[in-house]
């Protein structure tokens, strides 16, 4: 272990991540009702590798339902069921700024993001296979350490996201490339902390 880190029980974890989850699902609701849907900074973390503290970047992120909990057959049908880019946006609007994230507890801590297949920016963390995204909007901050893998083309975070973000960009290739971020909540931070309001 080193100088600095934080070790957490169980509990505490889970409480983080239900704390990430719910503010997650709170400003996600708020870009999709009053930004009609354009991504925020509570939704684009830095991303940071190894112990830099200089950033690499900015990626825009994605929660997904968990696959008991999955709207993927609805946002399929909302993509088939008109060819009109502007429809396809207003029925998305609707959906997200509604009921999709009343319930954090029905979302799946692991985030994901897109990349043209050919990024070396998504190639850079492939190769490190971990990374920090640092998270800070609306008086509260996360860093979240995360182990960073392709989802394959089948894996149900991977459809939900690419569905999803076919509904905002129409152009969206098929082959796009969809990383997960598993955020290891032991040594995760946030400010302020569950509770500390």
């Amino acid at each position: 272990m080193n100088a600095g880190e934080v070790i957490r029980l169980d509990s505490a974890n889970e409480a983080l991540k239900l704390h990430f989850l719910a503010w997650q699902c709170r400003v996600r609701q708020i870009i999709m009702r009053d930004h009609e849907g354009k991504p925020g900074d509570a939704i684009i973390p830095e991303v940071l590798i190894d112990n830099d503290e200089e950033p690499i970047g900015h990626i825009i992120t994605l929660i997904c339902k968990s696959a008991q909990y999955s709207k993927v057959p609805e946002l399929k049908h909302m993509v088939r069921k008109t060819h009109d880019p502007a429809d396809r946006r207003k029925n998305a609007l609707t959906l997200f700024s509604e009921t999709y994230y009343q319930k954090a507890s029905e979302f799946s801590d692991v985030l994901t993001s897109t990349f043209q297949r050919d990024s070396e920016g998504a190639a850079r963390l492939r190769k490190a296979g971990y990374c920090r995204l640092r998270f800070n909007a609306y008086q509260q901050s996360f860093e979240l350490h995360c182990k960073v893998w392709r989802l394959s083309d089948n894996n149900p975070l991977r459809q939900s996201t690419y569905w999803h973000n076919l509904l905002f960009n129409p152009g969206l290739p098929a082959d796009t490339l969809v990383l997960g971020f598993e955020p290891d909540w032991s040594i995760s931070t946030a400010d302020p902390l569950p509770g500390q309001h």
